[in-house]
């Protein structure tokens, strides 16, 4: 049974940080490749960050150069480092594979 299983979410304000961690099993998750897709409230998903093989990462413009996903495969865990969060930046965030999405993780960004 695959399960992903995101942590780390809650209240910050502008201009902080926060770094998210998505645990998984059932699958080969070393050679997988991993991305984090968010919803913020009243709107549909959004692709956030992947990572493939090999280390290569990719992201959408509004979240380069704030946004890092890294891969411990030793712990079969997923990350996001978040910095210089934005009030846009508030939504329910998860981790995928393939066409699994596991139980999200809450990122609010208000003052």
């Amino acid at each position: 049974e695959v399960q992903l299983q995101a942590s780390g979410g809650g209240l910050v304000q502008p201009g902080g940080s926060l770094r998210l961690s998505c645990i998984a099993s059932g699958f080969p998750f070393s050679g997988s490749a991993m991305s984090w897709i968010r919803q913020a409230p009243g709107k549909g998903g959004e692709w956030v960050a992947s990572i493939y093989a090999g280390e290569v990462e990719n992201y959408p413009e509004f979240v380069k150069g704030r946004f890092t996903v890294s891969r411990d495969n030793a712990k079969n865990t997923l990350y996001l480092q978040m910095n210089s969060l934005k009030p846009e930046d508030t939504a329910l965030y998860y981790c995928t594979w393939s066409n699994y999405r596991g139980q999200g993780t809450l990122v609010t960004v208000s003052s």
